[in-house]
C-alpha cells in the first residue's frame, strides 16, 4: 500500500518547480491530483503526462489571489474527484528589492499571492474537509520567514505570516479533523535559482553544513510525509527543509 493511496490533493503553483516535484511524488505515492497553476500550457501538459487508466490527474486554470476563481475550482474538483483530502499551499512568487527601492506594486504582487492566496485556498477547501471529518493542510512558508533575509520585506512577511496563519488553523480545524503544518525551505535548486550566477550560488551552498542546494524532490518528499497519515499526530509543525541554514 502506498502512502496517498485514495487520497485527493490540490496542489497550488503545481505546474513547475517544487509543486511539480510534488505532483509527481503524490501521484507515485498513489494519490489523484488537482494541479492549479495559472500556467496553462506547462499544467495541461504535466496531467496529460501523468493521468492514465488508474490514476487521475487533471489541470485547473486557477488564479489564487481571485477568490471567485478559487471557490469554482474548489466546488469544481469536488464534484469531479468526489472530495478533497490534501491541500498543497505551494503557490508563491518573489519580487526583490531593498526597502529603499521596493514599490507599493511589488508589495501587494507578493503579498496577494503568498499570503493573500493561501488564505483563499484555505478559505475555500477547509470547509470540505470539515464536513468529511479529515484533512491535511501543508503550507509553503520559507526559511527566510523563521530568520529574514536582505531585500526580501515582502517576501518575509508572507512566509512569517504563513507560519502565523498554520498555527490559528491547526487551533481552529483540529475538532474536524484536520491537520495544519508549514514547510520552510531553504535555498533550493529551482529553475528560478538556476538563473543565478555560479559565484552567488557558491555563496548559497556555503551557508549549509552540507555545502549544497536542496533538491526540489528533498522538499516534496517533506510535504508527502505530512500529507500522509504517517504525520496524523503533527499539527502546527514548522519543519524546515534547509540543509540547516539556521543553525
Amino acid at each position: 500500500m502506498k502512502r496517498l493511496d485514495g487520497k485527493v490533493a490540490v496542489i497550488t503553483g503545481g505546474a513547475q518547480g517544487i509543486g511539480k516535484a510534488t505532483v509527481e511524488k503524490f501521484i507515485n505515492e498513489g494519490a489523484q491530483v488537482a494541479i492549479w497553476d495559472i500556467d496553462e500550457v506547462k499544467g495541461l501538459a504535466l496531467a496529460e503526462k501523468l493521468n492514465g487508466t488508474k490514476i487521475v490527474c487533471r489541470f485547473y486554470q486557477v488564479d489564487t489571489t481571485e477568490f471567485t476563481q478559487v471557490e469554482e475550482a474548489a466546488s469544481a474538483v469536488s464534484k469531479d474527484f468526489g472530495k478533497i483530502d490534501i491541500l498543497i499551499n505551494n503557490a508563491g512568487i518573489t519580487r526583490d528589492a531593498t526597502m529603499k527601492k521596493i514599490t507599493k506594486e511589488a508589495w501587494d504582487q507578493v503579498i496577494s499571492v503568498n499570503l493573500t492566496g493561501v488564505f483563499h485556498c484555505t478559505k475555500a477547501i477547509h470547509p470540505y474537509m470539515a464536513e468529511a471529518g479529515y484533512g491535511r493542510i501543508v503550507n509553503a512558508s520559507s526559511v527566510v520567514g523563521i530568520q529574514g533575509n536582505f531585500g526580501q520585506t515582502n517576501y518575509v512577511a508572507t512566509k512569517a505570516g504563513v507560519i502565523g496563519m498554520t498555527k490559528v488553523w491547526a487551533r481552529e480545524f483540529g475538532k474536524y479533523g484536520i491537520t495544519v503544518n508549514a514547510v520552510a525551505p531553504g535555498f533550493i535548486s529551482t529553475d528560478m535559482m538556476n538563473t543565478i550566477p555560479d559565484k552567488v550560488l557558491d555563496v548559497f551552498r556555503g551557508k549549509s553544513p552540507l555545502n549544497r542546494l536542496g533538491e526540489v524532490e528533498e522538499v516534496a518528499n517533506v510535504y508527502c510525509f505530512l500529507a500522509s497519515d504517517e504525520a496524523s499526530f503533527m499539527t502546527s509543525a514548522i519543519i524546515s527543509v534547509d540543509g540547516g541554514v539556521t543553525i
